[in-house]
């Protein structure tokens, strides 16, 4: 079961037992009606703080970065939603057999008062939320932060497949320069002088043989 739908039904289960005391009590003691809806509604406020208390401070210690921590603003919201409209749901329709039960209408009760509802229970379990957190966020020792340039650094320290790239590039680059080193020296013993050669084959002597017969 996801965490907002166990939020939700049991929200809307509490709600829906705050109406039928809210009922019973009133009709016990009408002249008191307005204590009582703000004693009951305080009850459920308080609840949903208490749970939303507990959520961060095991959300705070599971994870100590803020950064990595869950969204649970989105869990008590969508929580909130469906505990508004099942509870007002429910109670309108426990009100077509129990008339202790005040209740408006369907359209009324799965909107404005689901609305009502599932900001009551936003609210206050958001603020128990962030208590949680800045409770076990002041006991607990500094987090250590990397940026990306250091993520970067460990993540090529890491890399087999970088490091076996990067010996393949320095041995191919050691190759290269044998190889070149090689032909240039092979080059430069194959070389001769073509000056003699060509004096030769077109029928006169070479220019050193005739500096040396001259006078």
């Amino acid at each position: 079961m996801s965490k907002w739908l166990l939020r939700g039904l049991v929200f809307a289960a509490l709600m829906v037992i705050i109406r039928l005391l809210q009922g019973a009590l009133i009709n016990l003691m009408e002249s008191q009606a307005l204590w009582i809806s703000v004693l009951l509604v305080a009850v459920f406020a308080i609840a949903a703080f208490v749970w939303g208390l507990a959520d961060g401070r095991a959300d705070a210690r599971a994870n100590p970065d803020p950064d990595r921590r869950g969204d649970l603003a989105m869990t008590w919201l969508v929580g909130g939603l469906f505990a508004g409209i099942v509870s007002g749901f429910v109670a309108w329709f426990i009100s077509l057999f129990y008339e202790n039960l005040y209740a408006q209408g369907l359209l009324n009760e799965i909107t404005t008062f689901a609305a009502f509802t599932a900001l009551l229970m936003f609210v206050f379990a958001i603020a128990g939320v962030a208590l949680g957190r800045g409770l076990v966020d002041r006991k607990a020792p500094p987090v250590q932060r990397y940026s990306v340039a250091d993520s970067e650094r460990d993540r090529a320290d890491t890399d087999v497949f970088a490091a076996v790239g990067a010996r393949d590039y320095h041995d191919d680059d050691k190759s290269a320069t044998a190889e070149g080193t090689s032909a240039a020296r092979t080059e430069s013993l194959t070389s001769t002088p073509t000056e003699p050669r060509e004096a030769e084959s077109a029928g006169s002597e070479p220019t050193t043989d005739k500096a040396g017969a001259s006078p």
